[in-house]
Parts: structure tokens; sequence; C-alpha cells
């Protein structure tokens, strides 16, 4: 029987900033069929009519999150309470640059290996796909969200040059670009780069910008990881906004964020280049998120000619006395740019995820704590770390400046983006906290934007940028992705010590007309969890960010 349900009495903050108004909402199928005034009359009308009163609640769009690592997850946990009970309906993955498509045979088993700490693994014999349409058609078996997919620029760059530090020669690019325009034309909705990861940070501006120019043309976005957040994080995100001055093609700054000392407080330097670039016809976007610490691999610090090669090669060096001594003086008295052109304190650096069971008891030290233990320097503890857990190891970094979350997200093309990681033992809490954290910290408690303002930058914005016409916003025809949360007891409770709790004051999420959490559990339906999510794609041969997106 076809489901209808009625939202009595909820106070509708619809997406696009306006003020809350009072309604009653009809969902009827996947879509928002009526919305009148507020009338308190709470029996249903017809047998398969739900009626929810919904007083003292608000309802919005569902949440979208600009940067996910949900990539394999969609496929292994199918509950995905981590983010549903967030009020996240839609998630963007295939992030930072590498990701599971495209691949060849080859290519595979180093993205496996390089990316574990992100994502964990899945058997060989489950990576049943090797294109962009392949790996779509397989989230079209059933997932726990909407998914929109980034073509990993390393990817592109892995299956045609490899991972060696030069220029991709002619016939190289010519190839890097045929293979992007078939991702995007599978439906991905942009493309992503790692600058700071092999082997994506090989490649020049000029090869970024031909490849922006292939995702300009089908209307997609770029989603830069950008080459620094540290010392050089101005500089770094100049040169992601000239590429889409030269390229034409709109940007999504990723995690667009000013850590470390020597950027505290310069948050409105990087919004004055922001607008500048918007000034100048750039269209512009980018996301953060509500937390100091940042998340990454260990491996992530070391200086890029020691990721040339890939990840044996890697560890060789580890291993080899000239190339540690190296490494150890760019990571103590250079400034690796792997650490974001910073000397690093290692007190910063906290172990969230281990890859070998040998080094549990290290998750939840600092380096210099568990050098103390072994008895050597916090440099040679972490390389040892790296060398000895297969580079599989994860760690938070503890390098944010709150003055520049603050001013980062009033910034009015601002989006929320989790950057959560799902695997780890301990892994950074905005995996499950970052959609309530935005509405309970920073709107309810620190007033940094009112709520209409702060569902905006989390529904109405990224839907555009997405160009999803009819989700991020409530309105009759639109798409029932919708959250019911209560504004003044919605909170994040994930913590450092214990990353994987659900928020709490989120009673209820639709997504595309079916309640997937209901007065705060996770629906299930037929003996498991309900997937209603699909598979969002730009439509082949439209232009420009309102290009419109179809779904599967």
């Amino acid at each position: 029987m076809r489901q209808r349900t009625r939202i009595v009495g909820a106070e509708v903050v619809d997406g696009t900033g306006a003020a809350r108004v009072p309604a009653d909402v009809v969902i009827d199928g996947d879509r928002i069929t009526a919305m009148a005034p507020r009338s308190g009359h709470a029996s249903p009308q017809s047998p398969s009519e739900r009626v929810i009163d919904a007083a003292g609640l608000v309802l919005a769009p569902g949440f979208i999150d600009m940067h996910a690592h949900s990539d394999l997850a969609l496929l292994t946990d199918p509950d995905h309470t981590a983010k549903l009970a967030q009020g996240v309906t839609t998630q963007v993955v295939g992030q930072d640059g590498i990701s599971y498509a495209p691949t060849t045979a080859e290519t595979l088993p180093l993205i496996r290996r390089q990316i574990l700490a992100w994502n964990g693994d899945l058997d060989a014999s489950d990576y049943d796909w090797n294109d962009v349409a392949g790996y779509l058609a397989r989230l079209e078996r059933g997932i726990p969200t909407n998914a929109a997919f980034l073509v990993p620029q390393g990817n592109l760059r892995m299956m045609t040059v490899g991972s060696g530090a030069r220029a991709a020669h002619p016939a190289e690019l010519d190839s890097m670009r045929g293979i992007l325009g078939d991702s995007l034309d599978a439906g991905a909705v942009g493309m992503s780069s790692g600058l700071t990861y092999t082997p994506g940070m090989f490649a020049d501006d000029d090869e970024l910008v031909a490849l922006c120019r292939v995702v300009a043309s089908r209307g997609g976005y770029w989603a830069p990881h950008t080459r620094g957040y540290g010392r050089t994080a101005l500089d770094s995100f100049a040169e992601a906004l000239d590429i889409g001055r030269r390229s034409g093609c709109p940007v999504h700054l990723t995690h667009a964020t000013m850590n470390f000392p020597s950027n505290r407080g310069r948050a409105e330097s990087l919004l004055e280049i922001v607008d500048a670039a918007i000034a100048d016809g750039v269209d512009v976007t980018l996301d953060s998120y509500p937390y100091l610490p940042g998340a990454t691999t260990l491996a992530a610090l070391l200086p890029s000619w020691a990721h040339e090669g890939g990840p044996d090669a890697v560890l060789a060096r580890l291993d080899d006395a000239a190339a540690r001594a190296e490494i150890t003086r760019s990571l103590d008295e250079v400034g690796s740019d792997g650490a974001h052109g910073e000397v690093v304190d290692w007190s910063w650096i906290q172990v969230a995820g281990v890859s070998h069971q040998e080094f549990e008891w290290m998750v939840g030290l600092d380096l210099p704590e568990i050098a103390a233990v072994r008895g050597v320097t916090a440099t040679n503890a972490a390389l040892d770390l790296m060398l000895r857990d297969s580079l599989g190891t994860s760690i938070l970094m503890h390098v944010g400046d709150e003055q520049n979350v603050q001013a980062i997200m009033r910034h009015s093309s601002h989006c929320g983006g989790s950057d959560g990681l799902l695997v780890g033992e301990r892994p950074h809490p905005r995996a499950w906290g970052t959609f309530a954290r935005y509405l309970a910290r920073y709107s309810r408690e620190l007033g940094v934007l009112g709520l209409e303002e702060m569902v905006h930058h989390l529904s109405g914005t990224p839907a555009r940028r997405l160009g999803l016409a009819d989700r991020g916003v409530i309105r009759v025809g639109a798409i029932a992705d919708l959250v019911l949360f209560d504004p003044q007891t919605v909170a994040d409770r994930a913590s450092f010590d214990a990353p994987r709790v659900a928020p709490t004051g989120i009673p209820y999420v639709f997504l595309g007309g079916r309640t997937v959490i209901d007065n705060g559990r996770r629906v299930h339906d037929h003996g498991g969890p309900v997937l209603a999510g699909r598979v969002l794609r730009r439509t082949p041969g439209t232009t420009g960010s309102d290009a419109p997106l179809r779904f599967a």
C-alpha cells in the first residue's frame, strides 16, 4: 500500500534561508504534495495515511554531506546510522582524488592499500566493477542514503602516468581526458583532486586546467583538496581558484580550513581570495566541518618525494637509512609539504586507528606518549609505525583554530561537509556528529548563524552546487528528503573518546518519502534496514551550475 504521511504542526525551515513558517506538510509517494497553514488536526484522513504530530519540531530538507568517505560503507553498512541519524540524506563520495573507480587490474590493489585507513576494504572478489558506470550500477542495487560521485583525478593519473613525479605526456593527458569524459557521461557530478596525495599531487596546473575544462564542458564542478592547509594555505587556495578562472570550471573548496599556528585568525584572508574569485566570475562554494582537529593517515605527513612510486616505494624508503634521515630532516627541520609546509609538532598527532592488531595499544595516544613507551624519538616512533603498520595508520591532527572555523562557516557560499571516516578504532567524531553540531553548538548556542541560514548552508546551498533542482528545499513537488528535529534539544554526542554515538533531538528522517528514522530508531523492512537511497547523476549534455541531476 502506498504510504501517505501528514506532518502536522511543524515549523518549516524550507532550506532557502527564508524565515520559518508554521505549516502542515503532506508526503505522498516520494514527493511533497501539499503544504498548508498549521491545522492542528492530527487524525488520519484515510487508512493509508500516517499522521506525525510535529508540534515543537522543525521540519527541514534532508542535509547534504558535501565531503563524505562512505565509498565502501554505502555497500557494507546498510544500517548507516552514522549519517542517517544526523538527518543526512545525500552524500558526495569519490573525494580527495582517490577512490575505487575508474580503475584497472593493476591500479585497484594500489588504491585499496593507499586508502585502507580511510575506508576499510572489501574482499577482492567483491570489486566487480572497474569504471564509474559499474560502480554506480553497484550502488543502485541498494544504498541507505542518496549518493553522488566525483571522478578522482588521482585515479586518472595512476591509470595513465603511474605514480611517478613527472608531467603527463600529451598522449597521457588525452587519455585522462577521455576517461574523465566517459566517467562524467556515466553520471559523475564532477572531479575531485587530492593535491597532497599520491599521485594526484604530481599534476601541474596546466594538467589540472585541461581536466577541469572537460568537467566544465559536462556541467560538473571541481573539488580540490588543495596543496596545503598550513603555511602554504593561502597560496594553495589561490592556485585552485586560478585554475577555476583559467578553465571556466566551478570550484568547490574541499574542507576549507586554515590550520596550524601559522594561520591563527587568518580566515578573513582566505575569504578575501574567495570573494575576489567570485567577483571575477568563478562559481565558488566551499565546505567545512565544525571541529578543530582534522583527520588523515599518518603517512600523509611524509614529504611528497617519499610517495613517488607508490606504497611499496614508500615502505622501502622508510626502511632505508639514508632516505629515512632525509625524511626526518623534512619533518623536523624543513617542513614537510605533506604536513602542509609545517615542521611537525608530534604532540598534535594522535593515533585514531591501526591496520595491525599488535598496535592497538597506541590508539588514543599521541606520538610523544608512544615514543616514551618505546624509548625512541617521536619522529622515529612515527616512521616505525608507518613501516610496521603498512601505511594503514589513521590519525587525528589537533591543529585547528576556532576563530577560523566560525568565520569560514559564515560565508554565503559555505556548505557542510563531514570529511568523516567511518573506520578505525577511534575515528574522528565528525563522522557521527557534524550536522547536529552545526545546529546545536554553532547555531543555538553560539549564534554564529541563525537556524534558517544554517539549514540553508546544510541543504539549499549544497543542493545548488550539485544541481539538485528538487532537493534541498521544502516546497510542493520537491522530493521528500526531510528531517524533523527539536531545535531546543538537538545535539551531537559523539566525542573523541566515544566517536560512534548518534545525536539526540532528531526523531524522524525521510528519504524519498520513506521513513528511515522513526522515533529515533532506524527503520527495518523485510528483515533488514530500509534502503531508500538513490544514485544521483548529472544529466549528460548539460552545462552550468544549474544543470539538473537525475536519479537512478
